[in-house]
């Protein structure tokens, strides 16, 4: 049986959580500058898949590359990394 190539991962902040079955997650990268040689900050938003609606904003996600399931959606997501203080449900007084 022939395996299948490596899926790309990513890790983002989610941004929005307003659709359903769907999260837009914001990938961060960093760049070196070629003549200045000066990180500069890129970013790049994602429609991702999220079949429990379990993700919310603020959370910080790990995506993989997945078959397309729409015509924007060519992503899922694998595990949630850490929480958001506001979709735990904890307030700070």
């Amino acid at each position: 049986m022939e395996s299948r190539g490596r899926r790309k991962v990513r890790r983002g902040i989610v941004v929005s959580d307003k659709m359903q079955k769907t999260v837009t997650v914001k990938v961060e990268r960093q760049i070196l500058h070629p003549m200045y040689k000066k990180f500069i900050k890129r970013s790049k938003t994602f429609f991702v898949h999220d079949e429990e609606n379990t993700a919310r904003v603020g959370d910080f996600v790990q995506i993989v590359e997945t078959r397309p399931l729409s015509k924007n959606k060519r992503w899922r997501i694998e595990s949630i990394i850490t929480r958001s203080v506001e979709s735990t449900g904890e307030e700070t007084v």
